[in-house]
């Protein structure tokens, strides 16, 4: 099985109380993780900035990721503007040759 896998980093952009976010990205976790296409969702803080958050996610398709951002519960929380993405990251097995970039 091919896996489309991404890591980021976002933090919380105050908009909402911290324990708020918190709520609402332990929702996303469990209604993503239901999702079809989604092998795993891991939302985990980052214990030297706790308004900070490293996201982990295992994916069938570069397609199914695109399929979970039009998802009712993934917009909720993104219209909520309590989160900023800092970065992402394509990740592959190791011993993968990754295509070349484009530019």
């Amino acid at each position: 099985m091919t896996e489309y896998c991404i890591s980021a980093r976002i933090e919380a952009t105050g908009v909402l109380p911290l324990a708020e976010t918190e709520r609402l990205l332990a929702g996303l976790v469990r209604d993503t993780a239901a999702e079809p296409g989604c092998l795993s969702f891991e939302i985990r803080r980052d214990l030297e900035n706790p308004s900070r958050f490293a996201l982990w996610e295992r994916w069938t398709s570069p397609e199914a990721l695109q399929a979970h951002f039009a998802q009712a519960h993934t917009r909720k929380v993104l219209e909520t503007g309590a989160t900023r993405v800092l970065s992402v990251q394509k990740l592959a097995p190791l011993g993968t040759v990754p295509a070349p970039a484009s530019e």
